[in-house]
């Protein structure tokens, strides 16, 4: 059985422009990016490449409809190489853009073709969040079902992962931290996931250990504490991309998708409004698994009995910034069944990488508990 991979090559640059040097961006080089982001540190190079806007065709998450348009308008451009420069949208909206032939994602995200990498990849993460850089995962809204999928497959991981701390200096602190919030997800989710063991662990508690202490901090200091640890969370996120790229995750990514493809709530936001309750229910139902080296490191961190440290997460995190309840996103009680319904039809991949399972009954009661 096989433990570990990591096929891309990570390299880490103190500015764009030395990446862009090392790299020797060319006309045969498509970047996708955003304006905001070329403008400071693209523009003033004078660089060849062909550059597509991201927010030219839509605000928000991608979806099925903003990425075949952008398909539509770069099909008579020729290149070799796509440069993805930008957080999860850019990034997951860059990988598709490397299959051969595509013209509908949709197509792609029900595998109803061939999917086939002709192009290279280099993606420069410009959030602490995702890790997707290193994951062969792209997630988008398909509008038709009303829910986000993902779309995992070997021929979307990237040849080279960039990390560059300056990009990540412009970041808002919100975006910064529901960001963050997303790594430590994936790091938590990886740990006690089945496919997990003793390699992916190795990243999972480094990830899980230097977010939470860059959490304290920021609890501490104020929120330009974060200016200090920029590469710290940018190797935090990456070292949880890495983990959950091997093990997958579950239960809060499932659940997440419905409200996140509903009401557009933002993938980090969305996963943290049921972190905290997936991990109490699936503490209740196994905590003699795997959860408790999970227990134990959250205790040891925040200084707290291995029992309450759920509660204590909580905690924290809402001294940061405030969850909300399912309701003040628009989300209607009788949506609980048809959410419900969504997950168990559509993101059985995620569900089927659970720590222990859950039923139908048991999905319920958590949007209910969070409604």
């Amino acid at each position: 059985m096989q433990l570990f991979k990591l096929k891309t090559r990570i390299s880490r640059f103190d500015r764009f422009a030395d990446f862009a040097r090392e790299f020797k961006l060319s006309g045969k080089d498509l970047v996708i990016t955003q304006g905001f982001l070329h403008d400071p540190f693209m523009k003033p190079l004078g660089l060849p490449c062909h550059f597509v806007m991201q927010e030219k065709y839509g605000a928000g998450e991608p979806s099925d409809e903003m990425i075949n348009r952008m398909l539509k308008d770069i099909e008579c451009v020729t290149y070799d190489r796509v440069i993805a420069v930008g957080g999860g949208t850019v990034i997951d909206i860059a990988k598709l853009f490397v299959l051969k032939g595509l013209k509908d994602v949709t197509d792609a995200f029900e595998r109803k073709i061939p999917l086939v990498k002709d192009k290279q990849l280099v993606i420069l993460p410009t959030t602490c969040g995702t890790g997707s850089e290193v994951t062969n995962l792209s997630i988008a809204a398909i509008k038709s079902k009303k829910t986000k999928m993902g779309l995992a497959d070997d021929a979307l991981l990237a040849d080279d992962a960039v990390l560059i701390p300056e990009l990540l200096a412009g970041l808002p602190f919100p975006f910064y931290l529901y960001s963050a919030i997303d790594a430590l997800v994936h790091a938590t989710e990886s740990y006690v996931s089945p496919g997990s063991n003793p390699y992916t662990r190795l990243f999972c508690k480094e990830a899980i250990l230097t977010i939470t202490d860059v959490f304290l901090k920021l609890a501490e200091r104020g929120q330009e504490y974060r200016l200090e640890r920029l590469d710290d969370m940018l190797v935090a996120s990456n070292h949880a991309g890495i983990a959950f790229g091997n093990t997958g995750v579950g239960a809060v990514h499932a659940l997440s998708y419905p409200l996140g493809g509903t009401y557009h709530v933002p993938h980090g936001e969305a996963n943290y409004q049921f972190f905290t309750e997936v991990f109490k229910r699936y503490n209740a139902k196994n905590p003699g698994g795997v959860i408790r080296e999970v227990n134990a490191l959250y205790a040891g961190v925040l200084k707290t009995g291995e029992g309450e440290v759920y509660d204590a997460l909580d905690n924290l995190l809402g001294n940061l910034i405030a969850k909300k309840r399912l309701r003040a996103y628009g989300m209607k009680e009788e949506e609980v069944e048809g959410f419900t319904a969504s997950v168990l039809e559509t993101q059985q991949r995620l569900l089927n990488n659970n720590y222990v399972p859950f039923s139908r009954e048991e999905i319920k009661n958590i949007y209910q508990e969070l409604y």
